[in-house]
């Protein structure tokens, strides 16, 4: 698993954070991100495909590109909304994965290393033009 970093192609057109292909799934603490990240390494994950977002990084890094986004008007779409989301989470101390899942069977197969006690906190997958709620 590798440290989060904010790179352009992790951004959509008016600069805020949208993933295409990847999950970001939240988690109470370090601990429960971690163990999470070895439950999907151990269903069949890359170790390579998982990022670990600090709570600090998600705020400096990923909620900044909300930004005057959403101005003069409101996006129709969710994007500043789900990155409000993630802040307040991370407010709270929560970690996050970012894991790649470009196919519908990788995303499958991450929800299902995520049951039972690594279940997230919240979770969005982002897909072209599309954010989906996971949990």
């Amino acid at each position: 698993m590798k440290n989060f970093e904010l790179s352009p192609d992790l951004l959509n057109l008016r600069g805020q954070f949208y993933p295409t292909g990847h999950i970001i799934a939240m988690f109470p603490d370090e601990q429960a991100a971690r163990s999470a990240g070895q439950a999907l390494v151990a269903g069949g994950i890359g170790e390579g495909e998982l990022s670990l977002i600090t709570p600090e990084v998600m705020m400096a890094d990923v909620v900044r590109t909300v930004g005057s986004g959403d101005m003069p008007l409101p996006s129709a779409g969710t994007e500043g909304d789900t990155i409000r989301r993630f802040g307040h989470l991370a407010a709270q101390g929560h970690w996050a994965l970012m894991i790649h899942a470009p196919e519908n069977d990788t995303a499958e197969r991450v929800m299902k290393a995520l049951e039972g006690r690594h279940r997230p906190s919240h979770a969005q997958r982002y897909r072209r033009l599309v954010i989906e709620d996971l949990a």
